[in-house]
Parts: structure tokens; C-alpha cells; sequence
């Protein structure tokens, strides 16, 4: 095989990997909006309705709601949390929270300790998708943005 049919083989999955990709997105996209505490799919009046939005959560349940659209992006099936493209998912929701937070306290040393072994353990879970399933590798890559 060629350096060339690599390269568009490369650029073929990257294409339908971001056309499933997007699929999953509107279609995650349609459902209702999202409720705090968990109330999606109930019947209610408007006013319950924008009591319970999330607009009016605060920002651990904003977080926790963004975190949970993300991993079910890649999730193989319902309720999969411990797959590794949604362990990388999950770290790195983490670890950009606490980004923002040491971009307001840059003296905090004991966050950024922290801040580095999620990088560690993010990479080692990325290290272990590319020996074991090379494409979903790819696709937690490319669509995160990380850099590889």
C-alpha cells in the first residue's frame, strides 16, 4: 500500500467518521431540551417547564448536563460509562473545568497537580485506544480536537 492510498483512505474515514458524527449530534439535537434534575420527557405546564430549564441550573449542573450530551456521543450502547472513548470524554470535561479554574487562580498548586495526572491518565487511556481499536481512537481525536 502506498503512501497515497493511506492518505485517502485517512481522508475517507475522516469523512464519514464527522458524517456519523454529525448524525448523532442533530439527532441528539432534536430530543427536548434538556431539564435539571433529571426531568426530560415529562409532561408539564410552560411555567414548570422554564422553572426546571436549564438555564436557570447553576454551573455544576450546566457542566454535568454538557458532560452527559458528550459521553452519549460516543457511548456503544445505552448507559456505557466505562468504555474507553467515553473515560476520555469524561476526562476531558474534567480536565477542561479545571483549566477555567486555573486560568482564575494561578497559584493554586495543588489543582494543578491534579490538572496533571488527569493529563496523564487521559493519555494513558488514549495510548491504550490506539494500540486496541485504532479508528474510535481516531474519531475521539478528531472530534475533541486534541492534539495528537
Amino acid at each position: 500500500m502506498t503512501r497515497l492510498d493511506r492518505d485517502d483512505e485517512s481522508v475517507s474515514f475522516d469523512v464519514a467518521s464527522a458524517v456519523e458524527m454529525k448524525e448523532k449530534i442533530t439527532t441528539q439535537n432534536e430530543q427536548e431540551d434538556t431539564l435539571r434534575f433529571g426531568f426530560d420527557g415529562l409532561v408539564m405546564s410552560d411555567r414548570v417547564r422554564k422553572l426546571l430549564d436549564l438555564q436557570n441550573g447553576s454551573q455544576k449542573e450546566v457542566v454535568s448536563s454538557q458532560k452527559r450530551r458528550g459521553m452519549e456521543l460516543f457511548q456503544l450502547r445505552e448507559g456505557d460509562t466505562g468504555s474507553s472513548a467515553v473515560q476520555v470524554v469524561a476526562l476531558t470535561t474534567r480536565i477542561q473545568q479545571l483549566q477555567t479554574h486555573m486560568a482564575r487562580h494561578k497559584k493554586d498548586n495543588s489543582t494543578k497537580r491534579g490538572l496533571d495526572a488527569l493529563y496523564v491518565r487521559r493519555r494513558k487511556v488514549l495510548d491504550y485506544m490506539e494500540r486496541k481499536d485504532f479508528e474510535s481512537y481516531r474519531k475521539v481525536v478528531k472530534s475533541l480536537g486534541l492534539a495528537r
